[in-house]
């Protein structure tokens, strides 16, 4: 099986929940490639079976500018095979909250095998680890299910 994490990161709490999900992953006996999101091949994305993707929300509910090329990857290419998760980090100040996930969330539901998602408060607390552990258990479900 071939996974991958891919993600981005402003203030570092995105990238701290990546590490979690990598190592819950990792529990999970799946060793995903770990990518930003200004590294990622885009021509790789339909090698892999399973895919977590990571984003903080912009502004008022926006996608990173940095994202909008994956988004758009997921939507032109055929991924209807890739069991996909989507995470992020967000405050709660803003009226919506993490909506980069959201958004995600509802094209992955139409383009890939969305299987889970996952929204953390600003900087991941102790709490939030086993949050990842059990996004990473329903992301590696449908596999094992295989």
């Amino acid at each position: 099986m071939k996974a991958a994490i891919i993600y981005t990161s402003v203030t570092g709490n995105t990238e701290v929940l990546a590490e979690s999900i990598y190592l819950g992953m990792r529990k999970q006996q799946i060793i995903p490639d770990f990518i930003a999101i200004d590294e990622l091949d885009y021509d790789t994305l339909p090698t892999y079976d399973l895919i977590a993707i990571g984003t903080y929300t912009w502004d008022n509910g926006d996608l990173p500018m940095e994202m909008e090329d994956l988004f758009i990857a997921f939507e032109d290419k055929d991924m209807k095979h890739v069991t996909t998760g989507v995470f992020g980090t967000g405050d709660s100040f803003y009226p919506y909250y993490c909506g980069a996930v959201d958004l995600f969330r509802d094209m992955l539901y139409v383009h890939t095998n969305l299987a889970v998602t996952l929204k953390v408060e600003l900087t991941p607390q102790q709490d939030d680890i086993i949050r990842c552990e059990k996004f990473c258990d329903r992301l590696a479900r449908p596999l094992v299910a295989v």
